[in-house]
């Protein structure tokens, strides 16, 4: 089949394997003729591109990352006329018979009803993000205000013209058909978080990055990523600091974010050795810092009214890292994490339970391993790139 998919946040195919890199790669490996319209990450490398074999339009756009609200707002915006253009200064044919976009952005409604229009294939939707109300929960926008009420009109336009929509969590689900009752549930469906099993580095790597780090008596707590506001990670350097006197506890934290000199401050007025903020590396030394690590950490706001689930769990997953959540209580994933016992949970914000929940895995290497094993092997047999591939494939005959 010809394929279209539509993204927001799509690295160079041989730079990184994440879920949508890995989901396109699943449809060129099968034979459908796949296209990807994308964002430029390198302003000399714009237009069609060839990556893994697959056609890449690299769109120049304005700053959609690491910038204030109102200017990502207009970049946000101006996406679909962008992507409408390129495609048009491309000649490509638009007869495709899928497809794809996922949230975020919710902005490119605007491209994709224009493809189902022109194309007559089918919209497949892949809801990770449910805005605008993620923001309101944040308070970066305000209920029924102008800004918000421009979004959800997009939003339920999009659900609308969707012929599928696959869904985190079962909570997904019913968030949505509550708070759209006029939608076609039917549409809706199962469609976890995926990503293919990468590579671990061998036990001599792991060792002689611990002796290196001088962590080799320490049990090692991190967290990976992006560091702003959804995150909330001012709860984590509250734990750091509800347990500096468990000495051999160490809390890393590893990325970039708006909120990042925040924290850091946050760290240093507060005294803090047991907690160390470093920057982001690429993805295949990433891993090898969360492969060293002995817990996997997850922060989300505890504002949040949506359920989000937070596809940082697959590199726990993938390494047999145990989780350790601090979670609002409007997510199921808390409920997940138990029912895959693959970690545990407390409310974000209730620092004392937060700790206590650290200290059970602390002082229990042997459910450490279970729960890490158990991550992996359920990343291996159900959360592929594969399954996800047929998932979508299977929705949109």
């Amino acid at each position: 089949m010809k394929v279209v998919f539509l993204a927001l946040a799509f690295p160079k195919m041989d730079k990184s394997k994440y879920l949508y890199t890995q989901l396109v790669s699943q449809f060129h490996e099968n034979g459908h003729d796949i296209t990807v319209v994308a964002p430029a990450y390198d302003e000399n490398l714009t237009g069609l591109q060839i990556e893994e074999g697959v056609k890449v339009i690299r769109v120049k756009t304005l700053p959609l990352f690491g910038v204030g609200l109102i200017k990502k707002g207009i970049a946000n915006v101006l996406l679909p006329y962008q992507y409408k253009l390129a495609l048009k200064k491309y000649a490509v044919h638009l007869n495709f018979d899928i497809i794809i976009t996922p949230t975020p952005p919710i902005s490119l409604y605007g491209v994709a009803s224009w493809l189902k229009q022109k194309s007559k294939g089918k919209l497949y939707l892949i809801l990770r993000d449910i805005f605008p109300q993620n923001a309101v929960d944040l308070e970066m926008l305000k209920k029924n205000g102008l800004i918000y009420s421009y979004f959800r009109r997009k939003e339920k336009k999009l659900y609308k013209a969707s012929d599928a929509i696959g869904c985190m969590s079962q909570g997904n689900i019913d968030y949505v058909i509550k708070h759209n009752p006029d939608l076609n549930a039917e549409k809706l469906h199962l469609l976890p978080n995926w990503g293919d099993l990468l590579p671990m580095a061998s036990k001599s790597e792991i060792d002689a990055l611990r002796e290196k780090e001088g962590l080799r008596e320490k049990t090692v707590v991190i967290f990976g990523g992006n560091i702003g506001i959804p995150q909330k990670l001012e709860n984590i350097v509250s734990l750091a600091k509800a347990c500096q006197n468990e000495e051999n506890l160490f809390f890393l934290v590893m990325g970039k974010g708006n909120e990042r000199d925040s924290l850091e401050k946050l760290v240093d007025n507060q005294g803090l050795t047991n907690i160390s903020i470093r920057d982001g590396l690429p993805q295949n030394e990433y891993m090898k810092w969360v492969q060293m690590a002995d817990i996997g950490l997850i922060s989300l706001h505890e504002n949040f009214t949506i359920p989000n689930i937070p596809s940082k769990a697959l590199s726990y997953y993938n390494t047999k890292t145990p989780i350790l959540a601090s979670i609002d209580t409007n997510t199921d994933f808390g409920e997940i994490i138990e029912n895959l016992n693959v970690g545990v949970w407390a409310e974000a914000g209730n620092t004392s339970e937060l700790k206590r929940k650290l200290l059970e895995l602390n002082n229990n290497p042997k459910l450490r391993e279970q729960m890490g094993n158990n991550g992996y092997n359920y990343m291996k047999e159900h959360l592929t790139g594969k399954k996800a591939y047929m998932t979508i494939l299977n929705q949109c005959k």
